[in-house]
């Protein structure tokens, strides 16, 4: 009986303990995060961004239930992403999962206001593919979410991956807190201009547009209306119905504004007239024009006539809106001496070639920065700047332009190049090889002094890309010896921006020099980021790039790394210490203010007696500021078919991280890298691939069998002691 009670006791604190630690870890809990990266771990950025919120935020989610994989564990992946935003940011954060799924038997009154509510912030459901009965499917499922901070609103409106999230919340954060801040110190009103003429409407049937142009204006109005509500009314709005020429030349003229006309048509009732539509925003001088009707020709069916749709405009005017105010961080650009276009490239286009340029690099860019072109022919560069990029340029500098990027650097803006040895010129006609002149700029004697020069060659590689030959080259694979693969031994993972990436592709790379004799190693530091392979040799002299007429060197002595890319930080000496400040040549204008038009009429003033004996000192910045500069020999990476839309790439990472590193945000760039999922197999030789090959196959059984023969001798071992304790008992 005694014994019995003593079972239902320890029974029942064994419970009380089993539900007391339930209990505890409804509160007292913690994660262990094992992968190398740290990939479900919340980064510092993140934590940074919602520790500092001073508002409330919420995060409304759509998310259809029980998803096939791999959309349920993205699903799994966002709850533990917010309980772990949740958690660091205290009672400014909070977040909501809406049932948009139905129910048994059809749609609940609850899932279909759900729906409703995800349709008026723009959240539409998505088509995935799922398996089901061995059969593949198609299925609508809701899959995003809305960041609403005050009356200010950022959707993501289809998360089909884990990948990138943790960085897509984060920054989409980051902005509306940046938003916040920039509205608060608005002084002016954003004008808006809706240029719509009430004498279209007669002739929309003839536009192809008589369903839609009449109730095109309260669309536009209600549009703007509700961005307005919830930008907290920076927006001033007016309704333009011009219908003369004589208005409609001026004004179109004034901000690009594309005008119609036409004849009277009697058989239709329609008199002759002129109409424009489109939307005009100024803000501090800067104007933005945005079409309401554009003409599109196309082949055969000639020129048709397409109208905006409000729904997708509110999203377009945010976009320009949020880019006149300036909540996103300055970047330069050079836009001159026939430096990369960030649009298409026209020229190309018309030689036959591909034109997508740097759209993509363009688009990436600008949702982080306010890319400022930077024209050194006829302003300055900006104060203040942090990081100015220069992309190829083919021009030569002048040494008074040289002289401004040198003092740019000297006052503390980073420079980030992107050069190329060579330029490439297409035959006229698309006939022939193309030519592959030296570059000579003047820049690269800049760039020698601070301690690094790109050699007048291409860097070829035996770990290269491949791709499939065509049929009437011999078919099978083809190495392109031009395009390195740069794999993880030849990264430098160190700096914690470039963490985690372990793999990228090059194209048409030239080999870094690092001029050791020109650094101060006690003020400036040179880091080598890239390098090839321990098999690459270099194209010098004669540039012939045609695939069939290049293959490797037969001896390995004539093979060796070459370093590809380099930043170097610390405090740079002038290239112009102790040298006069160069003149300008004619055209150039000058640093300083602009001269007012009354002064240039006149003429340049006249000296008062004196002025000769005066001398201008300090004119020259000899020492600059913590700087960093980084170069890439190679500006084929920053285009269009070396990089993803999305920018998950390893490619788009590196370019990324690099520039938010010059602009002082690495820990944004650290938690980018971490999203990277390229984990490629240490690269070993035939021989030890062939001995774990053999391992597996044949070592793994025989060490079983050993193990079992191990375990049974133990077992007979341990039967023969048992035994003789037993005899020698009796």
């Amino acid at each position: 009986m005694t014994q019995i009670k003593e079972h239902y006791i320890k029974f029942i604190l064994y419970t009380a303990v089993i539900v007391l630690v339930n209990l505890a870890g409804l509160t007292l809990f913690f994660r262990a995060d094992l992968t190398k990266a740290k990939v479900y771990s919340l980064s510092e950025a993140s934590k940074e961004v919602v520790a500092t919120l001073s508002e409330p935020l919420s995060i409304k989610v759509f998310f259809s239930k029980d998803l096939p994989a791999p959309h349920n564990n993205t699903e799994r992946y966002l709850r533990d992403l917010m309980e772990e935003y949740g958690a660091r940011a205290g009672k400014y954060f909070n977040y909501t999962f809406y049932n948009v799924s139905p129910e048994e038997g059809g749609l609940t009154d609850r899932t279909d206001a759900n729906r409703e509510m995800a349709k008026s912030y723009g959240i539409s459901p998505v088509q995935i593919r799922i398996m089901e009965n061995d059969e593949v499917k198609f299925k609508n499922a809701y899959m995003g979410l809305v960041i609403i901070h005050g009356d200010l609103i950022e959707k993501i409106g289809a998360i089909t991956s884990t990948d990138g999230l943790e960085y897509q919340l984060t920054t989409a954060i980051q902005k509306l807190n940046d938003k916040v801040s920039a509205l608060l110190r608005l002084k002016d009103k954003i004008k808006v201009k809706m240029i719509l003429s009430s004498s279209l409407n007669p002739i929309a049937p003839l536009l192809g547009l008589e369903d839609r142009l009449p109730g095109l204006a309260k669309g536009v109005e209600k549009v703007i209306r509700d961005l307005n509500t919830r930008s907290m009314g920076i927006i001033d709005f007016e309704h333009l119905d011009l219908t003369t020429k004589k208005d409609l030349d001026a004004i179109a003229g004034k901000y690009n504004l594309m005008a119609l006309s036409w004849p009277a048509i009697p058989e239709r009732n329609i008199g002759e007239g002129q109409g424009a539509a489109g939307l005009v925003l100024e803000y501090k001088g800067k104007t933005e024009t945005l079409p309401l009707i554009s003409a599109v020709e196309l082949p055969i069916i000639g020129t048709t006539y397409q109208m905006a749709d409000p729904e997708a405009l509110e999203e377009e005017l945010t976009t320009i809106i949020e880019k006149m105010i300036g909540i996103n961080k300055d970047i330069g650009y050079l836009a001159d001496h026939g430096s990369q276009s960030l649009g298409p490239d026209r020229m190309a286009m018309m030689q036959g070639r591909p034109g997508g340029g740097m759209q993509v690099f363009n688009s990436l860019l600008s949702s982080r920065y306010d890319i400022k072109p930077v024209s050194l022919k006829e302003d300055p560069i900006p104060e203040g700047l942090n990081c100015l990029i220069i992309a190829k340029p083919t021009e030569k500098f002048s040494d008074y332009e040289l002289f401004q990027i040198d003092q740019a650097l000297m006052k503390g803006t980073n420079i980030a190049f992107f050069g190329d040895a060579f330029n490439e010129i297409m035959p006229q006609g698309g006939m022939g090889m193309p030519q592959y002149p030296p570059i000579d700029t003047g820049l690269e004697k800049l760039l020698s002094h601070y301690g690094i020069a790109v050699e007048k060659a291409f860097v070829l590689d035996k770990s290269a890309y491949k791709h499939q030959a065509s049929p009437s080259q011999g078919g099978g694979e083809q190495a392109i010896y031009f395009a390195p693969m740069i794999k993880e031994k030849s990264i430098n993972n160190e700096p914690e921006f470039m963490n985690n990436i372990k793999g990228l592709i090059a194209m048409q790379i030239s080999p870094l020099e690092l001029k050791e004799e020109n650094i101060d190693k006690d003020r400036v530091t040179a880091v080598r980021l890239l390098s090839s392979s321990d098999e690459s040799w270099l194209m010098k002299g004669m540039i012939n790039l045609n695939p069939m007429f290049i293959s490797p060197p037969e001896s390995k002595e004539k093979m060796e790394s070459y370093d590809l890319a380099y930043i170097l930080e610390g405090e740079f000496t002038s290239y112009f210490k102790g040298k006069p400040v160069p003149e300008k040549e004619t055209g150039e204008k000058e640093i300083q203010d602009k001269e007012t038009p009354e002064k240039a009429e006149s003429g340049p003033a006249e000296a008062s007696p004196g002025a000769k004996e005066l001398v201008a000192r300090n004119r020259v910045i000899e020492s600059s500021k913590p700087a960093k500069i980084f170069v890439l020999g190679c500006s084929q990476m920053l285009q269009d078919n070396m990089l993803d839309p999305e920018g998950r790439s390893t490619n788009a990472t590196f370019i990324l991280n690099v520039l938010d590193h010059l602009n002082g945000r690495d820990k944004i760039a650290a938690m980018r890298s971490k999203q990277q999922t390229l984990n490629p197999i240490v690269q070993t030789t035939p021989f030890v691939r062939g001995m774990i090959k053999g391992f597996n196959i044949a070592g793994l059984p025989v060490l079983v069998i050993l193990f079992g023969m191990g375990v049974l001798v133990s077992r007979n071992a341990r039967k023969k002691k048992i035994a003789r304790m037993f005899k020698e008992n009796k």
